[in-house]
Parts: C-alpha cells; structure tokens; sequence
C-alpha cells in the first residue's frame, strides 16, 4: 500500500540544481543571489523580492525558454528515476514553483509530468518577446502562496500529500500536506531544515523512494 498517492515537487535547487532566476542574471547576478537567500531563508517576504528580481533581470522569451532547458541539464541526480518510479506505481507527480512557468513547464515535459499537474509562474510578453510583467494575482510570488495554492487544488490532490522542497515557502506549506521533506541536497537552509519533520540531505533525491513506495 502506498504510503502517499501524491508527491509535490519544488522545481529549483530540488529538482534541479539550478535557482532559475539567477540563472538568468547576468550584470545584476550577486544581488539576484542575495535577494533569494533573503526570501528562501525566511528573513524577507517573498514579495518582498519578487518583482524586484524580475525588474533587474527582465527576461525575454527566449532566455526563459532557455532556462528551461538549463533546468534539465542540471538535473539533481535521481531526479528522473524517483519521478519515473513514482509514476509507475501510481503517485500523482505534481511540480508546484514560484519559478517562471515556460521553464518550469518544459523540465516538466522532460520528467513526464502532465501540464495539468504544474503550477508556476506566469510571464507576460510583448509581440516581440522582450519581457513585460508577470502574473501579479498567482498565490506562488507571496509568502504563504504555496500553502494557499494546495489548499485551493485540494480536490484535485490525492491524500495522504507530501511536499518535497528546499526554502521557507515550502515549509510554509506545511500545514496543508500530510509530510514536508527538506531537501537539502543543493542548498541547505539552517530555518528550513531545523523545522521539517523530515530532511533528506541528498545529494540526490532516491532517498524519497522508501517514504513513498511499500517496503519490498
């Protein structure tokens, strides 16, 4: 019997290696870097941070279909074997991101996970492509938002839920699954870790296997 029929994933530093915003920095990199740590850590609201980064960066469509691809060649090891594995024996894979929603839907469709199971966020592009806002009303660019988004797809999820991520908007969640993983196989994040009930510290993610599938 299935421990769990659904598994969320987080999309940046746990199923891939990558912090897809600053991956797409470049002249402004270091304050990318420092205004994620600040958000993922807790110590910032992550609207706090959220436009700010995407002003700085300003991506076009192109670099975030780009992005996409960087995500799958920065796979976190395992990364295609848990979710194949999950999905043969019946788990519902999920990927739930604050990320940029035509990147985060293209490693999806590398890992085989249906579109109707991926939330993120979405961008809003001129004729041309160059970057010209982002989904200002999705849930997933405030804190709690990730807690607010699985609470409305309740009906869509199949209980017992567990959630696999790495920063504080995950564990924010908390409260709306049945079991919160801190992944901290990319980066390890001392508020996180120090309150998830369960860390895998990687660095890959066939740890989860055993938490999800029945013992052989």
């Amino acid at each position: 019997m299935l421990r769990f029929r659904t598994v969320i994933f987080d999309c940046d530093s746990t199923l891939s290696a990558l912090e897809g915003i600053e991956e797409l920095a470049t002249a402004h990199r270091e304050e990318i870097r420092r205004l994620t740590a600040l958000a993922m850590d807790g110590a910032l609201p992550l609207e706090d941070v959220y436009a700010r980064r995407l002003e700085l960066v300003r991506p076009d469509r192109a670099a975030v279909e780009h992005l996409g691809a960087r995500y799958i060649e920065r796979l976190v090891p395992g990364a295609e074997r848990v979710v194949r594995e999950l999905q043969r024996a019946g788990v519902a894979v999920w990927i739930v991101s604050s990320g940029l929603a035509p990147a985060v839907r293209r490693l999806a469709r590398h890992l085989q996970v249906p579109e109707r199971q991926v939330a993120a966020v979405e961008l809003i592009f001129d004729a041309q492509g160059k970057y010209r806002g982002f989904d200002t009303a999705s849930p997933l660019t405030r804190s709690g938002g990730k807690r607010q988004w699985i609470e409305r797809a309740r009906d869509q999820l199949s209980r017992p839920v567990m959630l696999v991520g790495d920063g504080i908007t995950d564990l924010e969640a908390q409260p709306a699954v049945d079991l919160f993983v801190a992944f901290a196989g990319v980066v390890r994040r001392p508020p996180v870790v120090s309150r998830a009930p369960v860390v895998l510290d990687g660095p890959g993610l066939e740890g989860l296997l055993p938490l999800v599938l029945p013992a052989a």
